[in-house]
C-alpha cells in the first residue's frame, strides 16, 4: 500500500489574527503586539504541532487600513526571528525581504547570520513591495515600473546565492598555529549587473547546512517566471481547488520551460480555517468575528473594489446581482475573486465583507476537523498543493484550534508528520542540500 502524500503546513504569523476585526474581541492580544513573547509563545505552539516553519510578512510603510486592522509591523522580521531561534529548536524562521529596497550583501547577511543563529532554520520570500508609500520611506516618489522590479528580482536573488556561496564554511580552519580562514577558499563574486555591483566575498563563512530557503510569492506572470526559475518553496492565492489547480499546472509548465525540470517548487497557498466541534460551532466562530468589523468602514471599501455603492445593502440579505467579468470597467484582480467567492460560499453581504476581511482571496474552510482534513486531502492528492500557509483569522485561538483539532486528524489518516524527523526547514520541507555543501561533506 502506497503512502499517503505528507501535508507541509507552515504558519503565517500576522499581528493578533488576518481577520481585520481580530483585535477588537475582549480577549485578543492586542496589547501584547510589542512583546516579544508573544511571537515566541506562538511560535512554540507551532513547534509544539510539529509545523514546519513561521512566516512573517513585512512592509515599509503604515497600513492604510491601520485605523481598522490594527499594527501588522511591530518588529523588523530577521530580528524577530533571530530571538524566536533562541527559543526554539525545530521550526523554520521564514520571512519576507524585499528586492526593491534592500541591497543583495546586506540581505545574505542579515539572513546568513539567522541561519546559522538557527542551525539551518531560516528561509527567505523575496517580493518586490506594492506601495508608492513603501518607496518613499526609501529615498523614492513611486515604486520603479513592475517589469523593472522583477528583473530587479531575479538578479537580486542570483547575487544572494553568489555571496551565500562564496565563502564556503570550509574556509574556516581555526589553526592556532597557522591561519583562522584559508582564504584561498574565497571568492570575489565581482558581480557587475543592471541594478547591483557587488565585488564579494561576504564577510562570514556560510552554514553547513546550506544557503536559507527560498520563497516566493507573486502571482502575476511575472511573480510566477520569478517562482519558476528560482522558488524552492511559494505562498500562493487560491479561492478554491479550481484555482489552485490552475496554478499548480501553471507553474508546472514554467519551471519546464524555464529549468527544464519537472522538479517545481513546492506551492503552499493562504489557508483561513474556522475550527469547531461541529459545524454550526464553526460557524458561530465565524460569525463572531464578522460581526465585530466595522461594517460602514467594509461596506466603503468593497463599494471601491465593486465601483458602485453598497452602503445600503442589508447586512444579513443575499450579495445582490453583480455585473459579469466582461462588462466590469474597474481594476479586475480583485474583483474576480469577490466572483469567485460569492459563487462558492453563496454568502450574505456580512459574510461577504468577513471573508474579504480574513485572508482576502485566500482559500477559507469552515468545518470540524474530518470537514477540514478531507478538503485538504482533495488538495494535496490532485497536486493542486503540497501543503498549506496558515493564516489563523485570530491568534492565538484559531491557531490553538488548528493544533488541537486538525493536526491529530491529519495524523490519524497519516497526513502528517508525528514527530520532526530533521531539525532544519530543508529537512522539514525535504529539500535536498544544495549541491556545493552535499559535495564538501562527501
Amino acid at each position: 500500500m502506497s503512502q499517503k502524500k505528507q501535508v507541509h503546513l507552515n504558519l503565517f504569523l500576522y499581528g493578533t489574527g488576518h481577520h481585520q476585526a481580530a483585535w477588537r474581541a475582549e480577549d485578543s492580544a492586542a496589547e501584547e503586539l510589542p512583546d516579544t513573547q508573544y511571537y515566541i509563545k506562538l511560535a512554540q505552539l507551532a513547534e509544539k504541532g510539529l509545523l514546519d516553519a513561521v512566516f512573517f510578512a513585512d512592509g515599509q510603510a503604515v497600513s492604510a487600513s491601520a485605523a481598522q486592522a490594527g499594527p501588522t509591523w511591530f518588529f523588523e522580521p530577521v530580528t524577530l526571528l533571530s530571538a524566536i531561534s533562541q527559543c526554539t529548536t525545530n521550526i523554520g524562521l521564514v520571512c519576507t525581504i524585499s528586492a526593491s529596497f534592500y541591497s543583495p550583501f546586506h540581505a545574505a547577511r542579515m539572513l546568513g547570520s539567522l541561519q546559522h543563529l538557527s542551525n539551518g532554520r531560516a528561509g527567505i520570500n523575496v517580493v518586490t513591495s506594492m506601495w508608492d508609500t513603501e518607496a518613499q520611506n526609501h529615498s523614492l516618489t513611486e515604486l520603479p515600473a513592475h517589469a523593472q522590479r522583477y528583473g530587479r528580482a531575479a538578479e537580486f536573488i542570483d547575487v544572494l546565492r553568489k555571496l551565500w556561496g562564496s565563502y564556503p564554511h570550509q574556509a574556516v580552519q581555526i589553526d592556532r598555529g597557522g591561519n583562522f580562514t584559508d582564504t584561498r577558499l574565497l571568492q570575489e563574486i565581482n558581480h557587475e549587473g543592471e541594478h547591483f555591483s557587488v565585488r564579494g566575498p561576504l564577510n562570514m563563512p556560510n552554514s553547513v547546512h546550506g544557503e536559507p530557503v527560498m520563497f516566493q510569492a507573486g502571482s502575476s506572470p511575472a511573480g510566477r517566471e520569478l517562482a519558476a526559475a528560482h522558488a524552492e518553496a511559494i505562498y500562493s492565492v487560491a479561492a478554491d481547488h479550481q484555482m489552485a489547480s490552475e496554478f499548480a499546472q501553471d507553474l508546472s509548465e514554467r519551471t519546464r520551460a524555464s529549468r527544464g525540470s519537472d522538479n517545481r517548487a513546492l506551492i503552499m497557498p493562504g489557508l483561513v480555517t474556522y475550527v469547531g466541534r461541529t459545524a454550526e460551532e464553526a460557524k458561530a466562530k465565524q460569525r463572531a468575528l464578522n460581526e465585530l468589523l466595522p461594517t460602514g468602514d467594509a461596506l466603503r471599501q468593497l463599494g471601491v473594489f465593486l465601483q458602485q455603492d453598497t452602503s445600503r445593502w442589508p447586512l444579513d440579505g443575499p450579495v445582490p446581482d453583480l455585473p459579469p467579468l466582461e462588462e466590469f470597467t474597474g481594476p479586475a484582480g480583485r474583483y474576480t475573486t469577490i466572483l469567485r467567492l460569492i459563487e462558492l460560499h453563496q454568502p450574505t453581504v456580512r459574510e461577504l465583507l468577513g471573508l474579504l476581511a480574513a485572508g482576502g482571496g485566500h482559500c477559507t474552510m469552515v468545518g470540524t476537523p474530518e470537514m477540514i482534513a478531507d478538503e485538504i486531502g482533495l488538495w494535496i492528492d490532485s497536486g493542486a498543493a503540497d501543503g498549506f500557509n496558515l493564516m489563523p483569522p485570530s491568534l492565538p485561538g484559531s491557531l490553538e484550534d488548528f493544533i488541537e483539532l486538525v493536526i491529530p486528524e491529519l495524523q490519524r489518516r497519516g497526513r502528517f508528520r508525528t514527530r520532526y524527523e530533521s531539525a532544519t526547514l530543508r529537512g522539514n520541507l525535504g529539500l535536498a542540500v544544495p549541491e556545493a555543501v552535499a559535495l564538501a561533506r562527501s
